[in-house]
């Protein structure tokens, strides 16, 4: 009868028809429906009564007379596991399994089916459940922890949360000394499904019990790279457009994500490689996280700098989709922390650095003259954020400056539109007299190059073959700058009476078809006469002997700049 009736009720939940077969074959009919949100549960009152001290108290304590409804949204676990619960109540097998446990035992807890109210309740069978089954593996322990996420505070409140982190940290640790399974860091994956709340309390316990810095890092590293894994595992940048996250899709979410890693990374200098410090460092930098996330990251690949590669630099320097540069203020930090640090080692090993660099800075000062050469040929870099990263670096780092003419060369060619001293600019980070034979060869034949540096590239060579000394000649190089000061000098003042003749020429051509008789010849005349008497005394300043310097007269036919050689340094 009970059931033909409950057919009948067109009515009924699904979780009623799921529950029908093990509730309804009962000879008593029904008599209370047990709402959890929006599933609801025709069961029996007294086989609920008999497990449940919450639901006899709640009828107990109605001011109903007849209690037929029941509100149990509220229940951990929600629907599915109350369904667990209310199967236990009638003597029904299920299946308890590490997924469940955990919200088994909270449901438990707030129905109140405990020992005490009846022997061999739901709560002390997931106890059981929990410490010989569940917990006895590191993975058994890293399922229950997940499952926790949604059962807070109740889960902690019951010491849940805590064995399990105490076994997770506990096994790790012995796994990453003595690996048990191929690979040997296979525990790191199973740790990383789990929030980074729950991440971060296994890493401390891991840390307590002495775990070492390298083992943590594995773990973080292998952490970060699969929760954040679009913005940290795609170093080329292909994988993911710059407009592929909103604040709708999740940034913020990976925002907390990202400055909750980096609060947890160990203090150790060389806990983490710098590669993997710049992929988060750009992810920082792209999803606008805080100051002091940045900064950490920024201060951590400073102190490893000596190690970073031009491909680590690049990593920082560009959008997502490869095509624009980011604003490279966090580059230009970096570069100048470790510079700063370098001068404070030398001062404090009562050293100079303005006469000696230590290996690692001439390594990095390498690796920024690269750098500069691979980003040169953006349009959108100007040449203060070009020269203001060449400038960081001390020029005493530079042994020759052949890698930083080559990225100026590039520069100047990517941008073609720029005026002397434009050029003359971008020039001023380098020394013309430290580069070497080859790279001097090349600049003597550059068009691109502003007048002063061509000239010094000439002179040197010059100097050098009639004196015979060292490439490094202190006195060479002195004498170099002077003659090339005064024979810019001269070479300007000289494109100065060019302009003045060509002027004089065509004024003297148009006086000549003007003429139509004596008195109007004589002007002309007197005119020739008052500009080359101008021209004389222009010459007379041009004396290239006035100062000492040598004839530079036939400057001009020393080397063919309208057919250069072939260029060994050219980005052409």
């Amino acid at each position: 009868m009970a059931s033909s009736s409950v057919k009948g009720n067109t009515r009924l939940s699904i979780a009623m028809e799921r529950t029908g077969q093990w509730v309804f074959s009962q000879d008593i009919p029904t008599d209370v429906v047990v709402a959890v949100g929006e599933a609801h549960f025709s069961l029996h009152k007294f086989m609920l009564v008999a497990k449940s001290n919450f639901i006899r108290k709640l009828i107990v304590e109605s001011t109903e007379a007849d209690l037929t409804r029941i509100d149990l949204t509220d229940i951990p676990g929600g629907a599915e596991i109350f369904e667990k619960a209310a199967k236990f109540c009638y003597g029904v097998n299920f299946e308890i399994t590490v997924h469940n446990v955990a919200a088994l035992r909270c449901a438990a807890e707030y129905l109140q089916m405990t020992d005490k109210y009846c022997d061999n309740n739901l709560a002390g069978r997931t106890e059981d459940f929990l410490s010989q089954v569940a917990l006895s593996s590191l993975s058994g322990a890293v399922a229950v922890l997940k499952s926790c996420y949604h059962l807070l505070p109740m889960a902690e409140d019951l010491y849940i949360v805590q064995k399990c982190v105490e076994v997770i940290s506990s096994k790790a640790c012995n796994e990453a000394n003595y690996p048990s399974r191929s690979p040997p860091n296979w525990w790191t994956e199973e740790l990383s499904v789990l929030d980074i709340g729950f991440f971060g309390k296994i890493m401390a316990a891991m840390k307590n019990r002495g775990a070492k810095t390298l083992t943590l890092s594995g773990a973080l590293i292998t952490y970060a790279e699969r929760s954040l894994r679009d913005l940290v595992r795609d170093h080329s940048g292909s994988g993911l457009r710059s407009g592929d996250f909103s604040e709708s899709d999740g940034s913020g979410r990976q925002r907390e994500l990202l400055e909750s890693i980096v609060g947890l990374l160990p203090s150790e200098k060389a806990a983490f490689p710098i590669h993997f410090l710049c992929c988060l460092l750009r992810s920082a930098i792209y999803l606008k996280t805080s100051s002091p996330c940045k900064n950490e990251l920024e201060k951590r690949i400073s102190m490893i700098l000596e190690h970073v590669t031009v491909d680590d630099l690049l990593v920082l320097s560009f959008t997502y989709d490869g095509e624009r540069l980011f604003d490279l203020e966090s580059v230009r930090r970096i570069i100048s922390g470790f510079v700063e640090r370098e001068k404070s080692v030398a001062v404090f090993n009562a050293g100079d650095y303005k006469d000696v660099a230590s290996v690692s800075l001439q390594r990095v000062a390498k690796t920024v003259d690269a750098y500069l050469g691979e980003i040169a040929t953006y349009p959108e870099l100007i040449i203060s954020k070009f020269n203001g990263i060449a400038n960081i670096i001390p020029k005493v780092a530079r042994k020759v400056d052949d890698d930083l003419y080559r990225a100026i060369d590039i520069y100047l060619k990517a941008h073609p539109n720029l005026d002397e001293i434009e050029r003359e600019k971008v020039c001023s980070v380098m020394d013309p007299l430290k580069l070497s034979y080859e790279a001097r060869v090349h600049a003597s034949q550059n068009k691109r190059l502003p007048v002063q540096i061509v000239l010094h590239a000439l002179y040197y060579d010059q100097l050098k073959l009639r004196s015979g000394m060292d490439d490094r000649s202190t006195q060479d190089a002195a004498m170099t700058r002077t003659q090339v000061q005064a024979d810019v000098s001269l070479v300007k003042e000289n494109e100065a009476l060019r302009s003045e003749l060509s002027k004089m020429k065509l004024y003297i051509s148009d006086m000549q078809k003007n003429s139509h008789g004596t008195s109007s010849m004589k002007a002309p005349s007197r005119s020739k006469g008052t500009f080359f008497s101008s021209v004389s005394k222009t010459l007379g300043k041009l004396n290239p002997f006035r100062h000492g310097s040598k004839d530079t007269s036939n400057i001009d036919d020393g080397v063919d700049i309208t057919k250069p050689r072939r260029r060994r340094f050219s980005i052409s």
